[in-house]
């Protein structure tokens, strides 16, 4: 290896490690806000925290790795051409082409690791992310509720005044609010003066026993001016037992695919591929069989048999109704009504179940297409940093985060927005997947190609400078005191 190679290949791994460890950093801080209310007031020592940051760890690899490839990139190139290295270099007949040659061979084999880390580490450790999360409240049940404030767990939002115990889960002064219903209504209040938690390492039940309590229920009346009095059921208890589902605990408000309740976020490609497979044929199935039994239900053969030709018979008048009295009429009527209703709601409820199956395919080949889309997003982010690193010719930490952060944000929302879109049937899952990619390659190939040619390396001054110089015009004219002082 050259001594020009060993110098831009030392540059880039200084300044994509520093970046690399920074941005880290900064993500676990945002997942320790996101989950903040499952870390604070529930008693959790330190090695458990520990073990929650490095389960949640690797999800955030495919968030931070592009970026700090993009800012390494705009940082080391921006710094060489800043200090005239590049041109340097020039003068020694080394293109850019050539300078970036180490690098390149580097953003391979990172690529070819970030393929396996998303492929093999990431889905092992959000298997371990979502049972250790179970696993909190099933071994220590008396974590998941915090003391003093409300604690939502699936359909109750449960507090308690105080907690003692060895483990923690005799309770003191519980107060549990039932949701009845989708909209989060409390319909049912359930106070108590004492309570325990039990629970099962081999059971995903959560068992709160109350003792000595009440029980609050509204009740909704038919009559809309019976409302106004407020009706409710009050009832009295000395004992009552509440199971709770333990996987309520890890349901998220968030439908997509990096959602904390989601199965295919923990699949490699070979277990996407057969899990696809299945989901497909059980489709398929599910299609076929629908359409057999609705053409039964309306009389529709599927293969209908030859039939021999008979002898004329009596035509047929264009009125068939007219062939019956006014009962049978009315009769017939109700019954095609009755028949033709049935089958609307049969095929609305089939619709609606066939849209979520193939919404569960979209998301599964969204989670495949993924691991694919990172390798490539390294690269991508390369040839971008890279030859802008090149023109703008600035390093430091100013101007280049400022391009890799309006970069980063345009292909994190494309790429969002395209899994959306895709999941919902708007796009296929390759193209929502892909989109951002494909959106930013043209900007590399055209960045490369400026900073490669021979009036490629362009003095970002030309584009600022005008602008300094409009701003401080437009100061000169509206605050004139200003400016003489």
């Amino acid at each position: 290896m050259k001594i020009l190679d060993k110098y831009l290949l030392k540059t880039f791994l200084i300044t994509f490690t520093t970046v690399f460890v920074i941005l880290f950093f900064i993500f676990i801080l945002q997942t320790v806000w996101l989950f903040i209310s499952e870390l604070a007031g529930k008693d959790l020592d330190l090695i458990l925290v520990v073990k929650f940051l490095l389960f949640s760890m690797p999800r955030i690899i495919p968030l931070v790795l592009p970026l700090s490839v993009l800012l390494a990139s705009i940082m080391t190139f921006g710094n060489l051409a800043e200090n005239y290295e590049f041109a340097a270099m020039k003068s020694s007949g080394i293109s850019l082409q050539r300078a970036m040659r180490v690098l390149i061979i580097f953003i391979c084999v990172l690529s070819i690791v970030a393929f396996w880390f998303a492929n093999n580490v990431i889905p092992y450790a959000e298997y371990k992310f979502v049972n250790f999360r179970k696993n909190i409240a099933q071994a220590k049940p008396a974590m998941a509720i915090a003391e003093g404030q409300f604690n939502d767990v699936g359909t109750y939002n449960i507090k308690v005044n105080k907690k003692s115990g060895e483990n923690g889960n005799i309770l003191t002064g519980v107060t549990i609010h039932e949701k009845a219903n989708s909209f989060g209504e409390n319909k049912t209040v359930i106070k108590a003066k004492n309570g325990e938690l039990i629970s099962n390492e081999k059971s995903s039940i959560l068992k709160l026993v109350l003792n000595d309590g009440y029980y609050y229920q509204d009740v909704t009346p038919k009559k809309y001016e019976d409302r106004a009095k407020l009706p409710f059921i009050k009832g009295k208890f000395k004992k009552q037992i509440i199971n709770i589902d333990l996987s309520e605990l890890n349901k998220t408000d968030d439908d997509s695919p990096e959602s904390v309740g989601s199965t295919n976020g923990m699949l490699n490609v070979n277990e996407l591929r057969y899990t696809l497979d299945s989901l497909n044929k059980n489709l398929n199935n599910e299609i076929i069989s629908f359409s057999e039994n609705i053409n039964q239900r309306v009389g529709i053969k599927t293969a209908p048999k030859a039939v021999k030709p008979e002898k004329k018979k009596k035509a047929i008048p264009n009125d068939i109704l007219s062939l019956y009295t006014n009962k049978q009429k009315s009769d017939i009527i109700k019954m095609a009504s009755s028949t033709i209703t049935s089958n609307i709601y049969s095929i609305d409820s089939t619709q609606k179940e066939l849209k979520d199956k193939q919404r569960e395919i979209n998301k599964h080949l969204t989670a495949l297409y993924e691991k694919f889309v990172i390798a490539f997003a390294c690269f991508l982010m390369f040839f971008i940093g890279a030859p802008l690193g090149a023109i703008i010719r600035k390093g430091g930490l100013g101007l280049p985060i400022v391009f890799a952060v309006l970069i980063f944000i345009t292909f994190h929302f494309i790429n969002t927005f395209g899994k959306r879109l895709s999941q919902e049937g708007g796009m296929s899952p390759f193209m929502g997947s892909w989109m951002s990619s494909f959106i930013l390659l043209p900007l590399a190939v055209l960045l490369t190609y400026r900073a490669t040619n021979d009036n490629g390396l362009i003095n970002f001054d030309a584009i600022t400078t005008p602008i300094s110089q409009l701003f401080q015009k437009i100061s000169e004219r509206f605050f004139p005191v200003q400016n003489k002082q």
